[in-house]
């Protein structure tokens, strides 16, 4: 079992040579694939995958723990940040429940 510290990462919405990435809502569309209806029959985002801001730019926070629960999912956000050269902050706190 790996630590879920060290698989914690934040996708920053910045490209790696600093350049803003768009759309605007884009922390939110990501984590919008990550939700589902819950039993108050409104989308909720997964425990896991959560947008934020992370010094001052829209980030997506992917906790650790995901890699666990479902692989491919964590694969996918790793893929999606890296595919679009996406800034990653590696080995943060989890996402709190």
């Amino acid at each position: 079992m790996t630590d879920p510290l060290s698989t914690t990462f934040i996708i920053v919405g910045l490209t790696q040579d600093g350049k803003k990435f768009r759309p605007s809502d884009w922390a939110e569309r990501l984590c919008g694939v990550m939700s589902a209806f819950g039993a108050e029959k409104k989308m909720k985002y997964s425990p896991y995958v959560g947008p934020g801001d992370y010094n001052g730019d829209k980030a997506v926070f992917v906790d650790g723990r995901l890699q666990e629960v479902e692989p491919m999912a964590y694969r996918f956000l790793l893929n999606f940040a890296n595919d679009n050269n996406l800034q990653i902050i590696s080995g943060v706190c989890p996402i709190e429940p």
